[in-house]
């Protein structure tokens, strides 16, 4: 087997459990009112089977990460697999709410490992500029498309079979993941002197991250000001450390700073999008779980369209910047139509256009979002930077979710009050939010365009070898 077919397949691998890992943040939304029944959550407690997942993956992806500089990425991406795995079955198996929400943390735990060295090691696979922007073209996918599948895969299992199946279909896959690695991932290098771990700013960051997505799914704004009174003492410790958890250096480019902050109003955007529209079809329209899944499958098929086609194309031939801004004025629009959704809203002319516009601009965006916050960075640090890179989607997700949501029912409370009725105001929260999630996305599109540096392919990593070699197979 050639090294190109052998770069090719621990590709498919690595975006397999990635996919297994994104997959987890969507999947359970459509199944919870099942949940909530055979377990007897009471409806303040369901939300921990969603936060208990985010706590654990938004405080752990940094040091996830550094681990995967000092430890090895390999290593470090097969643990959090088995981790993930177990926990799974712990999930789908779990007779009682908290055994369940236990397991979910420990879900968290291992999708956090997977996740934080995933792209770090896609990077260092891919150093033709062509070969990359094809590579990274299919890791977007998966990361943007996830969401869309997860909703229609948790339909199908919820409304064909049940709840239960949405953890145990994990193990299967997560096996067949872990096998595969063995054999095809590149052996860890050998690093004589590893280097410490900075544990203090590994606690403090992870406890600031905890603390802050805590504070945001609670909405306890003292809970959000403590986290950034550690962040701000994080940050004074590794400016002082010998060997820093987070080089501060790494902020001083600018193409990662500001990926990461396009990436925190584009994840904002797109969590609540996949959250606030399955709830429209199911509260407003009707739709059961599995009519939800299915109603999905529009975003996906487009998606993959534009992320395997297309994207990569409009990277190698206009830069990172001009399909960055394109794919969020879509998804911009894509969310705009949402907030017009009336009522008694139809699906082919209230819906499919919003799945339609955000699939092409989920597919064209995330592409050239992962290569700007990798583009910069040194290749022993690209652990680190992959840590940071999901770090900036999980805490926007969980922020955007968390005021979009709140925004939502604020409205709702408003026109209950006003004398509307109740699917009228049901409707008019989630309109509102729709807008709000509208803007967020056009801001993130407006600071892309204006303050991300254009940097053509060629020379998006100055270590790159180009090798001379058969061409890359169809990433599709």
């Amino acid at each position: 087997m050639t090294d190109v077919k052998t770069r090719w397949l621990a590709l498919y691998v690595l975006c397999l459990g990635d996919l297994m890992i994104v997959l987890d943040s969507s999947i359970v939304n459509v199944a919870l009112p099942s949940i909530q029944s055979d377990l007897g959550f009471s409806q303040a407690a369901l939300a921990w089977v969603v936060n208990a997942y985010l706590l654990t993956f938004g405080g752990f992806l940094l040091l996830s990460g550094r681990l995967g500089d000092l430890l090895g990425n390999r290593r470090v991406f097969m643990g959090g697999v088995v981790a993930f795995v177990v926990a799974s079955v712990a999930c789908g198996l779990a007779p009682t709410a908290g055994l369940l929400v236990a397991g979910r943390a420990v879900q968290g735990l291992g999708g956090a490992a997977v996740s934080a060295v995933a792209l770090s090691l896609i990077v260092g696979l891919f150093q033709d500029p062509t070969e990359r922007a094809k590579a990274m073209g299919f890791f977007g996918f998966v990361m943007s498309g996830g969401g869309a599948v997860g909703v229609l895969l948790g339909g199908v299992l919820t409304g064909l079979f049940s709840w239960h199946w949405i953890f145990l279909v994990n193990v299967p896959v997560g096996v067949g993941v872990w096998i595969a690695a063995r054999r095809v991932l590149p052996a860890d290098d050998v690093v004589e002197q590893r280097g410490r771990i900075d544990v203090l700013g590994a606690v403090l960051v992870t406890a600031a991250l905890m603390l802050s997505v805590y504070g945001i799914v609670e909405s306890e704004a003292w809970l959000i000001a403590g986290s950034v009174v550690l962040l701000a003492v994080f940050v004074l410790w590794e400016s002082r450390v010998a060997e820093p958890l987070v080089p501060l250096r790494l902020f001083r480019l600018r193409n990662v700073v500001v990926s990461q902050v396009v990436g925190v109003l584009w994840a904002a955007a797109m969590f609540a999008w996949f959250f606030l529209a399955a709830l429209y079809l199911q509260q407003v329209l009707g739709y059961d779980a599995l009519e939800v899944g299915l109603a999905f499958v529009p975003t996906s098929v487009v998606m993959a369209y534009c992320s395997l086609r297309v994207s990569d194309k409009l990277v190698l031939r206009l830069g990172i910047r001009p399909p960055l801004v394109a794919g969020l004025l879509l998804a911009c629009a894509s969310l705009a139509l949402f907030s017009r959704a009336p009522v008694d809203g139809s699906f082919l002319a209230d819906v499919l256009p919003s799945m339609l516009l955000l699939g092409a601009g989920a597919g064209i965006a995330f592409n050239p979002v992962l290569l700007a916050a990798m583009g910069d960075v040194e290749p022993h640090e690209s652990g680190l930077a992959s840590g940071v890179v999901n770090t900036s989607f999980m805490m926007g997700g969980a922020l955007g979710l968390a005021v979009l949501v709140s925004l939502s029912s604020s409205q709702t409370s408003s026109l209950l009050a006003d004398g509307a009725g109740s699917l009228e105001a049901l409707n008019g929260g989630f309109q509102l939010a729709f807008a709000a999630g509208a803007a967020f996305a056009g801001l993130a599109a407006i600071i892309g365009g204006v303050f991300l540096r254009p940097k053509p392919m060629a020379t998006m990593d100055p270590h790159a070898v180009v090798p001379d070699e058969e061409p890359c197979p169809d990433a599709a």
